[in-house]
C-alpha cells in the first residue's frame, strides 16, 4: 500500500523506479448533509474509496483534500467550511505542480462534491497546458461508470445527502450517521424545472435533496463496492493510455 504521508522520500524514489507514474488525489468537502449526516461525508467517501481502491492499483495514494468549493451551501447551517473556486483552483494546481516535481507523469484527481468540478477542472487545463508530458483525469465518485451514476441519481437530478449517500455511510461510516433522524429527512428536488441554479438555501428546507429514508446499509455496501470495482479499472486503463497523437502542446505545426 502506498500510501504518500506514511512513506519516506526514498521509499517514494523507489516506487518510481519501479515504474509507478500515476499518483491518486482524492477530493473532498466539509460541509452540512442534513439533520442525519455528518459535514465530513464527502472526504470521507473520498478517502476511503481511493484507499481501497490503491491497495489494488499501482499509484501513489496523495492524502485527501478535505476543503472544498461548498459556497453554494450558503450560510444558512452551520458546519460548512468551504473554498472559493479559484482558491481550489490554486490548491489543485498547487498539488499537482509538486505531484509532477516528484517524478510522477499521471494524476487521477477524484472528486467527490458535485460543486467542486468546474475549479476541478480549470486546475487541469492549467496543469495540461504547463507540462507536456503530464496526463491529468477528473473523476468524479457519482458517476465513475453508468450502474453508480443510476444509483446516485436515482431519488433525485440534484440530489444531496440523498438515499445513495446516506446508504454509503450506513456502510461505511455508520458512527456518521445520525439513525432517528433518517425518517424526518426527506426532502423532494425542486429544482427540475428551474432555468436558474439556485443555492442550496433556496431549494432545500433541511439541506437535503433526496430520500435518505430509502437507504439500506446493504444498498450502501453494493454501491461502494461498485465505485471500487469501477474506479480499479479505469486507473489500470488510465496507466497503459498515452495521448492519441505525439504532438508537443508547445511547437508549431512547422517547428
Amino acid at each position: 500500500m502506498n500510501r504518500l504521508h506514511e512513506m519516506t522520500w526514498e521509499e517514494v524514489a523507489e516506487l518510481l523506479e519501479q515504474g509507478v507514474s500515476g499518483a491518486l488525489l482524492p477530493v473532498g468537502a466539509t460541509e452540512q448533509h442534513g439533520p442525519h449526516l455528518g459535514c465530513g461525508m464527502d472526504a470521507d467517501i473520498a478517502n476511503k474509496l481511493c484507499d481501497a481502491v490503491a491497495r489494488k492499483s499501482e499509484v501513489l495514494l496523495l492524502p485527501t483534500l478535505p476543503y472544498g468549493c461548498s459556497v453554494g451551501h450558503s450560510k444558512r447551517w452551520p458546519g460548512t467550511i468551504a473554498l472559493q473556486p479559484k482558491t481550489l483552483i490554486d490548491v489543485v494546481k498547487e498539488i499537482g505542480d509538486w505531484v509532477y516535481s516528484s517524478g510522477f507523469r499521471r494524476l487521477y484527481i477524484v472528486n467527490s462534491h458535485v460543486t467542486n468540478f468546474a475549479p476541478l477542472r480549470c486546475a487541469l487545463e492549467m496543469l495540461r497546458s504547463q507540462y507536456d508530458d503530464l496526463l491529468v483525469a477528473l473523476i468524479n465518485t457519482a458517476s465513475i461508470s453508468d450502474r453508480v451514476k443510476q444509483v446516485h441519481f436515482l431519488d433525485a437530478g440534484d440530489w444531496h445527502a440523498n438515499d445513495a449517500e446516506t446508504g454509503l455511510m450506513l456502510a461505511l461510516s455508520p458512527n456518521m450517521v445520525r439513525p432517528q433522524r433518517i425518517e424526518d429527512a426527506d426532502d423532494p428536488d425542486r429544482t427540475e424545472e428551474c432555468v436558474f441554479s439556485h443555492p442550496v438555501n433556496r431549494t432545500s428546507t433541511n439541506g437535503v435533496t433526496g430520500f435518505p429514508s430509502h437507504a439500506t446499509k446493504e444498498k450502501g455496501e453494493e454501491l461502494f463496492a461498485w465505485m471500487v470495482e469501477d474506479l480499479i479499472a479505469l486507473i489500470a486503463k488510465g496507466n497503459l493510455e498515452c495521448a492519441p497523437l505525439p504532438y508537443s502542446y508547445f511547437k508549431k505545426v512547422n517547428e
